[in-house]
């Protein structure tokens, strides 16, 4: 069987060393968080290389340095209410779970079975009060807002309005933006509505459904 903690272990030590995880944070989230539990079944072996992995419904787990960066550039505090569009099989929000708790994090899923799917999987792996609603992401989850945060897992040509809406003055936004090939875009949210934008480098995100 494999030693998946110790390669787990591994795993946070290179995206470290690699300076792709800085925050004290982020770095205990993804050492507790099992991904191999995420990943399909026939992906396991290899669920600890720091790459994207198909999860069914055209939609993959990203890579554990992107989870990392994304996590980072939040700079999410315990307790943070934060708002995660594409629940996906889970595993960023599990992360984010253990940096804010489980109770905090608000999750909008498009396919039905993905969320079905994923609700069972954090309730067996302890992060059962992440709540998970079934739609469409660009809508956000008006009930629980504001958030402090919240991030798209997946790509847009910008900022859904209504997830910014939802957002608190002063909270911050962040998603991979655009066509093809996107950048990852952070933003804060001024008092007025207006966002200070920061852009972080390309990267390749699947497109939001919906």
């Amino acid at each position: 069987m494999p030693d998946f903690e110790q390669r787990r272990t591994a795993l946070v030590a290179d995206l470290a060393r690699r300076g792709r995880v800085e925050r004290d944070s982020t770095r205990d989230a993804l050492e507790a968080v099992p991904r191999h539990e995420f990943v399909p079944e026939n992906r396991r072996e290899n669920a600890y290389a720091d790459q994207p992995f198909p999860i069914g419904e055209g939609q993959t787990v990203s890579a554990p340095h992107m989870v990392a960066e994304m996590v980072d550039l939040l700079a999410l505090d315990p307790g943070d209410r934060v708002l995660e569009i594409g629940t996906g099989c889970g595993y960023h929000a599990a992360v984010t779970a253990e940096v804010v708790g489980a109770e905090n994090v608000y999750s909008v899923e498009y396919h039905e079975r993905l969320a079905e799917e994923t609700g069972e999987r954090l309730d067996r792996l302890g992060y059962g009060d992440v709540s998970i609603r079934v739609g469409d992401g660009r809508d956000g989850w008006p009930a629980h807002a504001p958030y402090d945060a919240a991030y798209l897992t997946c790509a847009a040509p910008a900022f859904p309005d209504a997830v910014v809406e939802q957002v608190r003055p002063g909270g911050t936004v962040l998603a991979p933006l655009g066509d093809g090939r996107q950048r990852l875009v952070s933003a804060r949210r001024r008092a007025d509505g207006a966002l200070d934008r920061e852009e972080h480098g390309m990267v390749r995100f699947v497109r939001m459904q919906g």
